[in-house]
């Protein structure tokens, strides 16, 4: 995990609530809220419920038909066939030229309507307008719904039921899992051929992986820049990093891990503290990239940036059959085409 989860989740306390005006009415509007069945398409079907991984069973009177969610939440449903009952989405929707962020993965985000496009925006009010009947989003801290801003969090979970997921401390496969069952209680169908393929292709990368790690075992860093600091991550922690381990990826584990676990930040003098083959570089538009690292000269006597074998790393994975395999790909053939440098 890189710099922006852990400010992120550090930054909480201090989000503005936004959106407040007008919430009382809405919630009128919506008939009060939490699973209300709404006239345009609400909660349809016999009675519907699943049990979170905060333990939080949530029962409404039918399947949810208004679902809004972290978008990377969102797309990973949409790989399992989740489609139009996504209404809503909130976080990394949209990019500055207006494409979609790489989170959205195939979700069309044009269809949906965007909460807001970073950590601390979150429309109540288009929330509540949505007449949604559930919200998901993903949890890496226990109970702390992520880019749920904690000043307007009591407003929105009480104009909707909501689902939290697991995306820390537990393997990436085991991950998935859980988003399947989710999609799978909401109607999808899990043996559709886009779905089973997914999974076939999900499973033959990480036997490439696997391949890989064995016959050509380098030393990998997860890492991500900033400008002033040098990011190493924990495998142990990290969903996709753990999934990865367990396969033999030979990953480098810090040994002074800033508070929460996710990395141990180093200043750039420092950066070449741990000596790594290949660098997992993280992707994310709010983090640093080669191009933006090559004016450090710390970065640029890396051994593995000499070589030029950096890799990118979407260290916020989509927890999909269909949006982690590509993933899965990319690292093995870093992994298979790498030479020991370090």
């Amino acid at each position: 995990m890189s710099t922006s989860r852990s400010v992120s989740l550090s930054r909480r306390g201090v989000l503005a609530a936004g959106g407040a005006v007008g919430i009382g009415a809405l919630l009128a509007a919506c008939g009060g809220g939490k699973g209300a069945a709404d006239a345009n398409g609400g909660a349809k079907g016999g009675p519907w419920s699943f049990t979170d991984d905060r333990k939080h069973k949530v029962s409404l009177k039918g399947t949810p038909q208004r679902i809004v969610a972290f978008t990377g939440t969102a797309a990973a449903l949409h790989d399992f066939g989740i489609d139009d009952q996504i209404v809503g989405v909130f976080g990394p929707t949209k990019l500055k030229n207006g494409k979609p962020d790489p989170q959205a993965g195939d979700l069309d985000v044009d269809k949906v309507t965007i909460l807001g496009n970073a950590y601390n925006q979150f429309s109540v009010e288009k929330f509540a307008g949505l007449r949604p009947d559930l919200l998901v989003t993903n949890m890496y801290e226990p109970d702390a719904l992520w880019f749920v801003p904690d000043d307007s969090k009591d407003k929105i979970t009480k104009l909707a039921e909501s689902v939290a997921l697991t995306s820390s401390r537990v393997p990436l496969v085991k991950i998935i899992e859980r988003y399947a069952e989710l999609a799978g209680s909401l109607g999808a169908d899990l043996k559709a051929k886009k779905v089973t393929d997914a999974k076939s292709r999900f499973e033959k990368a990480a036997e490439k992986l696997r391949k890989a790690a064995r016959s050509n075992p380098v030393k990998v860093l997860a890492c991500s820049g900033s400008s002033g600091l040098f990011y190493a991550s924990n495998p142990g922690i990290n969903a996709d990093l753990m999934y990865y381990k367990s396969l033999g990826v030979d990953l480098i584990v810090p040994d002074h891990l800033d508070k929460g676990g996710y990395f141990e930040s180093l200043s750039w003098e420092n950066a070449d503290k741990y000596k790594a083959d290949v660098l997992l570089l993280d992707n994310r538009t709010a983090t640093l990239q080669p191009k933006d690292l090559a004016a450090k000269p710390s970065w640029a006597k890396l051994p593995a940036v000499k070589a030029g074998q950096i890799t990118p790393w979407s260290s916020e994975p989509r927890f999909s059959y269909a949006g982690s395999a590509p993933l899965i790909e990319t690292l093995a053939k870093a992994v298979e085409s790498a030479k020991k440098v370090s």
